[in-house]
């Protein structure tokens, strides 16, 4: 059996690990992923307590605490045919491969560790500095739990709770602004929607530990009333809306209110994704009226064909060759009893045209969050939510020629 470890430390807060078999890779780990971690944790604590960086049980670091900036290789290579977990070969399950990544991991970090102490200190700082956030995660966790407690699960003045104890029944939007929350609030069913408004833009979680995330001040409302608890000690059979559903404008501050949502449910709750819990609204741009009849469109090809609908007999011109943004084709338009608005955000609407467009399930267009490919997510998440300024310049440069809708 052959066994290559690399492993690398950085200024980051993410972990990259990859595991291979018989150059197999192995998304899910498996007992190779499990010999390596109980190696990492148990030499980087046995040389802290040499060099007096440990000094007491409370001081010891866990796997969790060495995870945070790690980027790792693990290769195994095996004569005999390799047990994988599923036909996906997702993941390793022969028990002997755990202790032979264990003692070389632990062999080859030993030596590195003592040849090295300016490297390992470095190290050991980092991964205690990690361990601090992380009883300050628990610390402020407990607190959040404790307050939900007290309060009921409710916040008044922020979270209009619905009337249903049924999560499966139960949605919540999450709602961008005090004026577009105030008309939900309204315009909802009152018995299965639930409304928690959001004020401004929230913590990018990408640039943040957890215990900031947790005692953040517009992200713990929504983190009682999931109910599900975060981190270590998230469970989802506790959700108590089996819809949540991100509601913003359809303007340049929305669309980045809504990506810091996203990434604070990839984050920290990407179970809820992977179980179909997430959801995005998507309210009209336009509200388009000739006479008494009125229709909602949701895109430009809505618009055009409810414009061609009405005007079929009064329009000297196809819709297609119609601008509802200049004046001269509104007066078009308006000579053919066409009144064209466009909603330039939730705020705008009223509570009976929020429920009959966005909230009713009946008439509604949601949108499931999904993952198709998990690497490529957290590589984009990487690099438009961290902190890396070259990556995001970059990005914008190569896909500048094909944005669509820019709001300038």
């Amino acid at each position: 059996m052959q066994v290559e470890v690399a492993i690398q430390y950085n200024e980051s807060l993410k972990e990259k690990l990859y595991a291979f078999t018989n150059n197999i890779y192995n998304p899910g780990g498996g007992t190779h992923v499990i010999g390596f971690r109980m190696a990492l944790t148990r030499t980087l604590n046995e040389y802290g307590k040499k060099q007096g960086f440990i000094k007491k049980k409370e001081d010891m670091l866990t796997s969790e605490d060495l995870s945070e900036g790690l980027s790792a290789v693990i290769s195994v290579k095996m004569s005999q045919a390799p047990q994988f977990e599923g036909q996906t070969k997702d993941k390793l399950g022969n028990p002997e491969i755990k202790g032979t990544v264990f003692s070389a991991v632990k062999e080859g970090l030993g030596y590195y560790l003592e040849e090295n102490p300016n490297d390992a200190k470095k190290i050991f700082q980092k991964c205690a500095l990690a361990a601090k956030a992380r009883l300050a995660a628990k610390a402020a966790r407990d607190s959040v739990i404790r307050k939900g407690a007290l309060d009921g699960l409710s916040l008044p003045g922020k979270l209009a709770d619905c009337s249903s104890r049924k999560p499966e029944e139960c949605e919540i939007y999450i709602v961008e602004g005090d004026s577009a929350g105030g008309s939900a609030k309204q315009g909802r069913d009152r018995k299965f929607q639930a409304i928690l408004p959001v004020f401004g833009k929230m913590l990018n979680v990408e640039k943040s530990r957890i215990d900031k995330v947790i005692k953040n001040d517009k992200l713990q409302p929504l983190i009682i009333a999931l109910g599900t608890s975060i981190g270590e000690t998230f469970d989802i059979e506790k959700l108590r809306y089996h819809r949540i559903i991100l509601m913003s404008d359809a303007d340049v501050d929305g669309a980045h209110i809504r990506t810091l949502m996203l990434t604070f449910f990839y984050r920290y709750y990407r179970d809820l994704i992977s179980s179909g819990h997430i959801y995005i609204a998507q309210p009209p741009l336009y509200r388009v009226q000739k006479g008494k009849k009125i229709e909602y469109a949701y895109n430009e090809d809505d618009l055009k064909e409810i414009i061609e609908e009405m005007g079929t007999e009064s329009l000297t011109q196809k819709a297609d060759n119609i601008d509802v943004n200049k004046e001269e084709d509104k007066e078009k338009l308006k000579k053919s009893g066409i009144v064209v608005s466009r909603f330039k955000g939730l705020g705008e609407m009223n509570p009976e045209q929020l429920w009959e467009t966005t909230m009713n399930p009946q008439n509604r267009i949601l949108l499931k969050v999904s993952i198709e490919d998990a690497e490529e997510a957290d590589r984009i998440f990487n690099i438009l939510m961290g902190s890396e300024v070259d990556p995001r310049r970059r990005f914008i440069q190569n896909h500048a020629k094909s944005v669509q809708n820019l709001d300038i």
